[in-house]
Parts: C-alpha cells; sequence; structure tokens
C-alpha cells in the first residue's frame, strides 16, 4: 500500500474543499436563477391582468359629478322643492402642501387665496355666503394635507357663484397655474317655495360630511357612508359635499329622489396631480315627489295658526294636521313658527340662521320640540285633555262598566283613594246633573270618566289598570307610530304607567288617564285617532306622498289607502260616540254649513305654581259620510275652543273650497255664478 506524503494529503484536501465550494455556488446559482424564472412567470401569466389593471387606475381617476335631484310637487303640481343651476367653484391643488416640505409653498398659496376671498366679497351675491382663509387652508374646504381627499381631487370652494364671480374665475383659470387651477362647473343647487309651504314636513338638504359624524349624524346616512366601499355601482357613490336630504320627506325619500351621480375620468401624473379629463359619464336625473300636501290649504292652515298665536298672550306654537278619511292622505300639516327652508339651499346655514331656526325646524306635528331659547316650556306633544274622553267612553262601554242607555247623577266633582278624600271637579266646578254617556261627552263631564271608567278600571284590574289602559291607547294609534312617511316620528308618552315623575298612585295615574290627562301624544296621531273615530274602527296610515314618477313623467309608484288595523265595537257605541261629539263652538263655527262631529279639549301641564293650559281640538265632517278629520293642537294655548277651534274652522273651510265636504268644490260654484252673471250682463246689452 503506498503512503501519503504530508504534502500530498494538504493537497488533496485543498482540491476537495474547492470541489465542494463550486458545486454550492453552481447549485446557489441555479436556485436564483429557477426562483427568478419561476417569479416571472408568475407576473406573465398569473398576476399580468391585475397589475396591468393597477397601472390602468394609476393613470386615471373617477371625480363624481352630483347627481341632479328631483322634484317636490304639492298636490296640484306646484313645485315645493326643486334644483335649479347653478354654478360652482373647484379648486385643484398643483403642488405639495401638506405638512413637511409642503409647508413650503402654503404662503405662496395663502397670499392667492386672500385674493381668491377678496373678489369672492367684490363680486359675489352678499346673499351667499363665503369661506373663510382658515376654512380654506384647513381640513374643512382644501384639506392641503389630503387628509380626506386625494392630491388630484378637485375641491369645492363655494357655490352659487355670481354672474361677476363665474366672469372672473373664467378669465382667470391659469393665474395660479403653478399653485392651483380654478374651475367653474355647473351644478344644481336646492330651491324651496318661497310662500315656505310645510317646511318642516317638506325637509331640507345638507352636505352629506355633515350628516355622517359618529356623534351627530344621521344614522341611515352613517350607514351608507359605512358601506361605500363595498358598494361597486359608481352611480350610488357619495361625494362629501354632495347634498343630501335633512329631515322631512327630503330624507324619508332620499334614495328616490337622489337619482345616480356621474363621473369625469382624468389623467393622474404619477406626483397625483390632473393631466387632462378623458372622459364625462353625466349624472341621472332623481324621481320626483308629488305630496298629498294641498298648497291652498296649507297656507290656510298656516296662516290661521299664525293668527291664533298673535292673539294668545302666552302661546308661542301650534300645529295642526288634516286628514282624510277615506284615502288616509293629509291635505294639511302645519307646525308654526315655521322658517324659510332655502337657508339650507346651499347645504350648510350659517350660525346667525341656525340660531334663528332652532325652535322651529323639528316637525312638532310628529315629535317633541325643544324649549325655546327663553327657556318657556312650550312643549309641541301633550296631553289631550277632553279630546281623549270619547275614547274615554268607548273603553266604559266595552268593558261593561255601562250600557249606552245609563244615566249618572253628575254633581260637578268626583271623589277617589282612602275615603274618598282626592277629589277632581269638572271645568269650573260645573254641575251637569243626570247625563248619559253621550251627553257626559258633549259637557265634558271629568266626574263621570273617573266614577264610571277610572276607578271601576282600577278596582277590575288593580295595578294593570294602567297597563290595560296603555292596551286600548295603542289599538287606537296613541302611544304608537302612526306610520306617516317621516323619519324621526315619535310614539308620545305614557305618564300613566309610571308614578316616579309625582309619586302617584296607580289608582291615581287611572283616574286621571280617564278623562284626558297623564298621555302625551302627537298632533299627527290625535289626527288619525279622530279619522279612526269618523271611520268606525278602521286605522289608516297618513299617506304623504301619492306617487313617485321617474325623470319622463311615467309613474313608478303609487300609494293608496292603507288600513293598519281595525277595531271592533257595535253599532250602537259608535252612535254614542258620534252623538256625544256635539261640544258647543258656536263662536268659531258660526254659520258653518254643515253637521260635524267635534271635542274641545284642555289640558293641564307644568308644576305648582307654574300650571298652564294647552287647548286642543279634534272633528271631523260632515258628520255622517265624514271627508275630513282635523286635529289641532295650541301649547299654552288656553281653552281649546277659543285656541284650537277657529284654525280647524279655517282648515274645513279652505277644503270645502278646494274639494267640497260634501262633494262639490265651492270654488267651481264660484266660477258657475260668475259665467250667470257675464251671461245676464251680455243679455242686457
Amino acid at each position: 500500500m503506498r503512503i501519503w506524503t504530508r504534502e500530498e494529503q494538504d493537497d488533496h484536501r485543498k482540491r476537495r474543499s474547492f470541489n465542494t465550494r463550486m458545486s454550492l455556488f453552481f447549485f446557489t446559482v441555479f436556485a436564483v436563477f429557477a426562483v427568478i424564472i419561476l417569479r416571472t412567470a408568475s407576473l406573465q401569466f398569473v398576476e399580468a391582468p391585475k397589475l396591468q389593471e393597477e397601472a390602468e387606475d394609476r393613470k386615471t381617476r373617477d371625480i363624481p359629478m352630483e347627481p341632479v335631484r328631483g322634484i317636490i310637487y304639492a298636490k296640484q303640481g306646484e313645485k315645493l322643492a326643486y334644483s335649479v343651476p347653478t354654478q360652482s367653484l373647484y379648486i385643484t391643488l398643483k403642488q405639495d402642501f401638506s405638512k413637511g416640505k409642503g409647508l413650503e409653498n402654503r404662503p405662496a398659496l395663502k397670499t392667492a387665496l386672500k385674493e381668491v376671498l377678496k373678489n369672492f366679497s367684490e363680486f359675489g351675491d352678499p346673499n351667499v355666503e363665503n369661506p373663510t382663509l382658515k376654512e380654506l387652508v384647513g381640513k374643512t374646504i382644501l384639506d392641503v394635507d389630503n387628509k380626506v381627499k386625494f392630491g388630484y381631487s378637485p375641491r369645492k370652494v363655494k357655490t352659487d357663484l355670481s354672474d361677476k364671480e363665474v366672469a372672473y374665475f373664467k378669465e382667470n383659470k391659469q393665474k395660479y397655474a403653478d399653485l392651483m387651477t380654478f374651475e367653474v362647473v355647473e351644478e344644481t343647487g336646492r330651491r324651496y317655495d318661497t310662500d315656505t309651504v310645510a317646511p318642516q314636513t317638506i325637509g331640507y338638504v345638507k352636505k352629506f360630511k355633515s350628516v355622517i359624524d359618529p356623534d351627530t349624524g344621521i344614522k341611515v346616512y352613517k350607514d351608507i357612508n359605512a358601506g361605500l366601499k363595498k358598494q361597486e355601482n359608481q352611480g350610488l357613490q357619495y361625494s362629501e359635499d354632495e347634498l343630501v336630504g335633512y329631515y322631512g320627506l327630503e330624507q324619508q325619500y332620499q334614495a328616490e329622489l337622489r337619482g345616480e351621480n356621474g363621473y369625469q375620468k382624468f389623467g393622474v401624473t404619477a406626483q397625483n396631480t390632473v393631466q387632462g379629463l378623458e372622459e364625462i359619464v353625466p349624472p341621472v336625473k332623481g324621481n320626483d315627489i308629488w305630496t298629498t300636501i294641498d298648497k291652498n290649504v296649507q297656507m290656510k292652515t298656516e296662516e290661521a295658526i299664525a293668527n291664533q298665536l298673535s292673539r294668545l298672550p302666552d302661546a308661542i306654537s301650534g300645529s295642526a294636521v288634516a286628514m282624510e278619511i277615506d284615502t288616509g292622505n293629509v291635505v294639511a300639516m302645519a307646525e308654526m313658527p315655521d322658517l324659510d327652508p332655502n337657508v339650507y339651499r346651499s347645504g350648510s346655514i350659517s350660525e346667525a340662521d341656525s340660531k334663528a331656526v332652532e325652535y322651529a325646524y323639528l316637525n312638532g306635528t310628529i315629535r317633541p320640540k325643544p324649549t325655546s331659547e327663553t327657556g318657556k316650556n312650550a312643549e309641541s306633544v301633550v296631553y289631550l285633555g277632553s279630546t281623549l274622553k270619547p275614547l274615554s267612553v268607548l273603553i266604559g262601554l266595552k268593558e261593561g262598566f255601562y250600557s249606552t242607555g245609563t244615566v249618572y247623577n253628575d254633581k260637578g266633582f268626583a271623589t277617589y283613594g282612602r275615603e274618598n278624600k282626592d277629589r277632581v271637579q269638572n271645568a269650573g266646578g260645573h254641575v251637569i246633573g243626570n247625563i248619559t254617556p253621550a251627553r257626559a261627552i258633549e259637557e265634558s263631564s271629568n266626574a263621570f270618566m273617573i266614577d264610571m271608567v277610572g276607578e271601576p278600571m282600577y278596582n277590575r284590574y288593580g295595578a294593570d289598570s294602567v297597563k290595560v289602559w296603555d292596551k286600548y291607547m295603542h289599538e287606537f294609534g296613541l302611544g304608537v307610530r302612526t306610520g306617516v312617511d317621516l323619519p324621526g316620528e315619535s310614539t308620545g308618552g305614557n305618564d300613566y304607567l309610571s308614578g316616579e315623575a309625582d309619586n302617584s298612585s296607580v289608582l291615581s295615574r287611572m283616574v286621571f288617564a280617564s278623562f284626558g290627562q297623564k298621555g302625551k301624544y302627537t298632533t299627527m296621531q290625535l289626527a288619525q285617532y279622530t279619522a279612526m273615530l269618523a271611520n268606525r274602527g278602521e286605522r289608516l296610515k297618513p299617506h304623504l306622498v301619492s306617487k313617485i314618477t321617474d325623470s319622463k313623467g311615467e309613474t313608478v309608484k303609487e300609494f293608496g289607502r292603507e288600513v293598519m288595523d281595525k277595531v271592533t265595537y257595535p253599532d250602537e257605541y259608535w252612535n254614542v260616540i258620534q252623538r256625544g261629539m256635539n261640544t258647543q263652538v258656536d263662536e268659531a263655527f258660526k254659520d258653518f254649513p254643515y253637521d260635524f262631529a267635534r271635542k274641545t279639549g284642555t289640558s293641564t301641564q307644568g308644576v305648582k305654581p307654574n300650571y298652564f293650559d294647552n287647548g286642543v281640538f279634534i272633528a271631523y265632517a260632515p258628520r255622517e259620510n265624514p271627508k275630513l278629520a282635523v286635529a289641532v293642537m295650541v301649547p299654552e294655548g288656553g281653552f281649546g275652543s277659543k285656541s284650537a277651534a277657529p284654525i280647524a274652522r279655517a282648515i274645513f273651510d279652505a277644503y270645502d273650497y278646494e274639494y267640497g265636504l260634501d262633494g262639490v268644490p265651492k270654488k267651481s260654484l264660484e266660477k258657475v255664478e260668475e259665467g250667470a252673471e257675464g251671461e245676464t250682463g251680455q243679455g242686457g246689452e
């Protein structure tokens, strides 16, 4: 065997180590090239379409164009809310003004913006509010830090430009081309009938960004905003400055009125600046809403409430609802004081205007309103007082506490509680004598309601009596939503269910509930209840919209008579109620040509010694084959016969003139008489 020398062994180890390193090197090179080849293949065949799409997306950006909002019509076709062409100024930033290096460019931007504001003041309409420099530079408008908008997005700076402003900014479009560009865009602005027709019912508009605030925003819009990232339909993408419905029908029918926005496709550089316009997809006009509100009847209603408020020393507000009994259509829905909704026309409202309308902008016919700035407590949701007595008598008949012919001796008061120490009088302590249930309604006997309804209810059901009472209220639409097509409707308040506020007993609450205290309800609920009495148990859904049409005038949807539920009572019970609704209101209804059912009410609220009386009135006419139900509330107005009944009379007269409570519009008779006079005159000649 040959023996290796040390030199030979070292040389062999070196060659073997070299071969190993070379093998490892070639393997590594092979692996790297294999990964590169696989990645290249993946890019080419798997990810290429997606990357191509992303590349294209980086080259273009879609800028939404606001949709054209539909029209809201009155019953006879008058435009109550409509869109008009308006010129808006957009600014597109051309440099980086954000924090960091962009701060170096801000002084030049502020200098240019000061000149923009100067031109607003010099050439603009004085009735259109101008932005401030702080608003322009901050997040509100230009968003120079790009926290809300992308750098390439045009920013809306002002709308409702005057002709002089339009001319100036078109002529000076490139004046600050290195900093920004001006663009005047024709859009649509919202306008409202200057006669202020049912403004709280029609509603207003606000900018989308103002109604999605996490704390103060409106839920329906916050939900829309939350789903925008998943919204694939480009036409349903909302921009933050878009005008959306704010309360009233504007909000209720937002989806129908809105239409679909268009968009402009712009080329965008790698630096996020605009290269040029590539494509325009025009907006789609929204549908039109046809309301059941008759403008003439509505205006007469508003005028009547305003006249009454000017005569009443303490009242500062009033509301009324007129509802057709056979259709459920609401022909008038008024809340005074009201406001000019055009203060919201640009989607924002000045601080001064906001303060001026803080008590008027909410709809007091369907919800509570805040107290006035002076602290005066003028609630819009009040106790019904004696207007509840028809239902109280009906409940007593249903429960079998008496019959239709039962005679009760009214001594002017009723006692209840331990040893009958608690005492309630009729209004003014009036002693009526022997009365039937129908006469108890007509004479508004508190004593009858307590002795024949309130106490018997407690004696039969004990602690559950107020719950049984509450069930009856719900059956007649009191304490539940009416279903009217408006957002924010209140259910009212059932103070009879709890004695926490005044430490009252169940018996006491049941007693007071029986003659119209302890239950707070809205004017709309009161109108629905009145219509239910008129049609003997059918609870109709109130309608404010009769149909929806598209931009071509084709009907998209119609709304008809809808019965929500029905209670069944013997005809003799309904006859008692109808006979009993015969309260004396000769002063307000002098010479009224129809027999009609009516009930006055005066409810007391407040805390000693600051009690106040609310005026309430309900009626339907004619008594037989009724056509129209009317409900009126005048908080702190005093007796309903004095404060509320005259308003109802004006509503009935207005409706009779337009449509005829007997089916014959009185305005048509005037035309016949005019024609007859003309013929006579010609014959004389």
